[in-house]
């Protein structure tokens, strides 16, 4: 394929290639917060006809609190739905094939929903590490600030240290 003045070739047509503009409308913004709160990631939904870029949609956040707020519980919504969903996939039967040996579980389809499972679970730690990722308490951050305590100098420590010497003397 070459680029050409804005358009693209493609075996022996030039094609243009236009950018739909997206018009914002409330249907579409309720559509895209409902799809996302269930779990649809927004680049999956952006990519269908009739709906604005995922870039598009991210300008429309940047311009609008409500709207950023919106979307930031719809995405809190849409992790919930994803944990569920792993769950769903992890509570599922595996399935069994018939071979010599009698009726057994096929190990290909456990270790694919297996696969599943682990990638939605490692996905919502990278997104939402505090509701689901692995507990761990770093010295310095905003929930565990590292306090160090000074007491006294170095040589109020050494006078300390020759008076309780003394006393033990005595």
């Amino acid at each position: 394929m070459q680029k050409y003045n804005g358009g693209i070739k493609s075996g022996k047509l030039w094609m243009k290639v236009m950018a739909t503009k997206s018009i914002k409308t409330p249907a579409m913004v309720d559509e895209i917060c409902e799809r996302v709160a269930n779990g649809e990631p927004l680049r999956q939904i952006c990519r269908e006809p009739n709906m604005p870029s995922w870039t598009t949609f991210y300008n429309w956040i940047n311009a609008s609190e409500e709207l950023a707020a919106r979307f930031a519980r719809a995405r809190d919504l849409g992790a919930d739905a994803i944990a569920e969903e792993a769950l769903a996939i992890i509570d599922t039967d595996p399935e069994r094939i018939l071979s010599e040996g009698g009726n057994r579980v096929d190990s290909g389809y456990v270790q694919w929903q297996k696969n599943r499972v682990e990638m939605r679970l490692k996905l919502l730690a990278k997104w939402s590490p505090k509701k689901y990722g692995d507990r761990q308490v770093l010295a310095g951050d905003e929930s565990a600030p590292l306090n160090i305590v000074h007491d006294f100098t170095p040589l109020e420590a050494i006078i300390s240290a020759a008076q309780l010497k003394r006393q033990s003397d005595d």
